[in-house]
């Protein structure tokens, strides 16, 4: 298999190594910039292009996009167009999509959004336990998560990559890579309402806190997504008629209190390495588990499990948030 890494910065480069992890030997890069296109080669060992083509796209059997997302569409519609299964990182930009699902539906073409957080153990765990009814239905729940956006690269400023953009800022971009395992996991919201707002300096003119009411079928939760954390959290508190669970990333188990049994079980998620220079609680077991599901797919042994019909609606959804 040949696949092509289309973006070389700190996302092209980590799915550089899922590709490798998974035995895909002939791999090769393309990024605009000459430190990211000689850090890749150096690394891995990849051959690497400054200039890429439309027609380039045919001598390979898989695309990966790894460019910033206001680029992601060129790249697509390149891969689209040649008919090559594309994987494609987490969007924040609907209004080309819906044109490019038009084009890939037409022509068979798989497209991967990235979905990450649903191949995370602990999410796993969460969204069996929902799905599956045993402790009656969902009542409610709120989850935070906070970062600190300077923290995302600490080897470049902010306003030197995407995050620094106001249309694809970090705090925007994280809502929907947070709300793409919420809709797995309890239904599409029939009503969202939110806020959003530039509450301190994180190095960029962007909103760095935003916060979002989800009423579902019978339900409602609470989502914050922050970039002014100073120290990163991820926290769920879910309520089930019979039933209380909570979740903390940086604990690496799923506590839920049984009420009828008067217990506390506690699912505790395998460890996962982090690679060197990210924090230790972002493992690449769900990247790499992420990308060896778009490759099955792109071999047509089996389903990627969001399509880009679901990422266009989760957008929808980022955009109605900010009405």
């Amino acid at each position: 298999m040949k696949a092509l890494v289309i973006g070389l910065g700190s996302m092209g480069r980590r799915r550089v190594r899922c590709l490798r992890q998974l035995g895909v030997q002939h791999i090769e890069g393309h990024d605009a910039r000459a430190d990211r296109r000689s850090q890749a080669a150096q690394e891995y060992g990849i051959a690497v292009r400054e200039q890429l083509a439309a027609a380039d796209l045919h001598a390979f059997d898989v695309v990966v996009v790894s460019t910033p997302p206001d680029q992601h569409h060129t790249a697509m519609a390149w891969a689209i167009e040649a008919g090559k299964p594309v994987f494609v990182e987490a969007s924040v930009i609907r209004d080309p999509l819906p044109a490019l699902d038009e084009k890939a539906r037409a022509k068979g073409v798989v497209v991967a959004p990235s979905c990450t957080l649903r191949f995370h153990a602990g999410i796993r765990d969460i969204t069996r336990l929902v799905h599956s009814g045993v402790y009656g239905k969902v009542c409610n729940f709120s989850y935070h998560c906070g970062q600190y956006l300077p923290d995302w690269h600490p080897w470049e400023k902010v306003s030197d990559y995407y995050v620094s953009n106001p249309l694809t800022g970090g705090a925007r971009e994280i809502v929907p890579f947070e709300l793409t395992w919420m809709v797995d996991a309890f239904g599409w919201p029939a009503k969202v309402q939110g806020t959003k707002l530039r509450t301190t300096d994180v190095g960029a003119p962007i909103d760095d806190t935003y916060a979002a009411l989800l009423r579902f079928e019978g339900c409602v939760g609470s989502l914050v997504v922050d970039v002014v954390a100073r120290q990163a959290v991820r926290k769920l508190t879910l309520n089930f008629e019979r039933a209380s669970l909570s979740w903390d990333w940086d604990g690496g188990v799923v506590r839920v209190w049984e009420a009828d049994a008067g217990r506390l079980v506690e699912l505790h998620q395998p460890k996962s390495v982090a690679h060197a220079g990210y924090h230790q609680n972002i493992g690449e077991a769900m990247y790499v588990a992420e990308v060896d599901a778009f490759l099955a797919a792109a071999q047509g042994r089996g389903r990627f499990p969001h399509t880009l019909q679901d990422d266009i609606r989760v957008l929808s959804l980022l955009e109605e948030i900010e009405r």
